[in-house]
């Protein structure tokens, strides 16, 4: 038996697609990502289905509900519901931006220690700074030093989630460091970057996905977080967090502004949870 053909690594690589496969066709993988399907496709055929954008404004500020507005109209005419479901694409256009690569960026900062143990204490102490700040204090400093906007944002979700990829990167790379098939490997000198990718990342990377699920969720609420004091999409453009900062101004006026805006973030959030609970019992699954 050779070090790059180990039975586990075989195992975990050919039951990796399957084992997600089958989480998608549990009652809540099917649940996330039938809610998930309805959120993205209403949110990239938004311009189809408005094609007026966004920003079109009307006579009637602050008009409630009604046939022709289902969610009334802003402070400036515009149709709630239409610039909610262009927040909605702003803030699925975050996630799907930052999340990919905290985890990615957070991974490979984890595994620094494989290549170096003085690297890789090093980056953990890096990473319990990051994670001694709360993300909406970190978010904060990111804006006064970036500037508000989409860029700042990105950089925010970015940075607060390496901390938790990496620590989970760093515990898997320790608990597989010592197994029979790696120490084989280092034995026949198989090279450091064939040992990482053929048995070292792929038994690491059930937890860092499930993270990453979890961590999409997280990421929603810190750019409602950071937009609802402010500090979010620069206006005109519309987010979720924008919405429901200027709709709480109105809210006695127009409880629509908020509950609109409020229950697609809420859907959102949910889609992903759900599919983190299916992606997690899947993970598990012996």
């Amino acid at each position: 038996m050779t070090a790059t053909t180990s039975p586990t690594g075989r195992r975990r690589r050919a039951t990796l697609l399957s084992r997600y496969a089958t989480a998608f066709r549990s009652p809540k993988g099917i649940a996330g990502a039938v809610l998930l399907a309805l959120l993205v496709g209403v949110a990239v055929l938004a311009p189809v289905l408005f094609p007026g954008g966004y920003d079109a404004q009307g006579r009637g500020a602050l008009g409630a509900p009604s046939a022709a507005h289902l969610l009334g109209t802003d402070e400036f005419g515009r149709d709630i519901l239409v610039r909610t479901i262009y927040g909605l694409r702003t803030d699925l256009s975050l996630i799907v931006a930052a999340v990919p690569v905290s985890m990615v960026i957070g991974t490979l900062l984890g595994l620094t220690g494989y290549l170096s143990a003085a690297l890789g204490s090093l980056t953990q102490r890096i990473m319990d700074i990051v994670l001694g700040f709360p993300g909406l204090i970190l978010g904060i400093m990111i804006v006064l030093v970036v500037g508000s906007g989409w860029v700042s944002l990105f950089l925010a979700i970015v940075i607060a989630g390496l901390p938790t990829f990496a620590r989970l990167a760093r515990a898997g790379l320790l608990a597989q460091s010592e197994r029979e098939y790696v120490l084989a490997a280092r034995v026949l000198g198989v090279p450091r970057r064939t040992v990482m990718v053929r048995h070292i990342l792929p038994n690491v990377i059930d937890p860092i996905l499930v993270q990453a699920t979890v961590f999409t969720v997280i990421a929603i609420f810190i750019e409602a977080s950071l937009s609802i004091v402010g500090l979010g999409i620069d206006p005109p453009i519309p987010s979720l967090g924008a919405l429901l900062n200027v709709g709480a101004r109105y809210v006695d006026v127009l409880p629509s502004y908020v509950i609109g805006p409020g229950l697609v973030l809420l859907a959102l959030a949910v889609a992903f949870t759900l599919l983190s609970d299916a992606l997690n019992q899947a993970a598990n699954r012996r």
